[in-house]
């Protein structure tokens, strides 16, 4: 992807130091967007000084499940990157656990990190973008959108929220030119879930479902996310795309 679909834009990925994340940065960056990555992890001020000197990229540290810290971090990215045209959230926590027996504070926590920080950073993003006439914002929701997980109810639960979340806030801000689409990946091998794919017969069971005869890769995210942050999908709102190597078509 070498053709400049984003050159121009400036871009705040959260959870940039994530898996999936990190490779959203990358692809941002080299559709030639300015990029912010913000996480909790110090490693996204390496990942942002990992990338070529143009277009600018930074990293942010900030812990997205404390409101303040939360808003102090997009509004220190907003300011490095001198504007926001996308918005890109990445970021997620899952403690598997039985239900029976979860903790309801982590159960709070996956809350607090995987909705309630998006749909506050998608009021910021919001404020940002209304007034220069429009903007991208893309949420990485999951396929536990679409279906319970097993021993992972808060995380399902959350991503639920932020599928339904991108819907309502599409028919809300499409008309302001605000363009929030979400993108459910599948199963991704990346540190999120290591607990599955570190799980022999686990793993067998997923990749005997997946048409695609493989596990997702975290560059496999990239190019819808691309798509969606660009100006070739102006007309698409409200979208939970999968992206699932055909998973959830079986």
């Amino acid at each position: 992807m070498a053709d400049g679909l984003l050159r121009g834009r400036r871009a705040i990925v959260t959870g940039g130091a994530g898996g999936i994340g990190s490779a959203i940065v990358a692809g941002l960056h080299v559709e030639g967007a300015a990029v912010a990555a913000i996480g909790r992890n110090p490693s996204v001020v390496a990942v942002a000084a990992g990338l070529p000197p143009s277009p600018m990229a930074v990293g942010v540290v900030a812990d997205l499940a404390d409101l303040a810290a939360c808003e102090d971090g997009f509004r220190r990215a907003v300011e490095a990157l001198g504007g926001l045209d996308i918005l890109v959230t990445a970021h997620g926590h899952v403690l598997p656990q039985h239900s029976a027996s979860a903790d309801l504070a982590d159960f709070e926590r996956t809350m607090a990190t995987n909705l309630t920080s998006v749909f506050r950073l998608s009021q910021l993003a919001y404020a940002e973008m209304e007034p220069r006439g429009g903007g991208k914002i893309i949420h990485i929701a999951s396929m536990y959108a679409f279906l319970g997980g097993l021993r992972v109810a808060a995380y399902a639960a959350s991503k639920g929220g932020v599928a339904q979340l991108t819907k309502s806030l599409a028919i809300e801000w499409a008309a302001s030119g605000v363009n929030v689409n979400a993108v459910a990946p599948g199963y991704v091998r990346t540190g999120l879930n290591r607990h599955i794919w570190d799980d022999p017969e686990r793993a067998g069971q997923v990749l005997a479902r997946i048409p695609a005869g493989r596990w997702g890769e975290p560059t496999d995210v990239v190019g819808p996310v691309v798509f969606l942050a660009s100006r070739l999908a102006d007309y698409v709102h409200g979208v939970v795309l999968p992206v699932d190597g055909g998973y959830l078509a079986r």
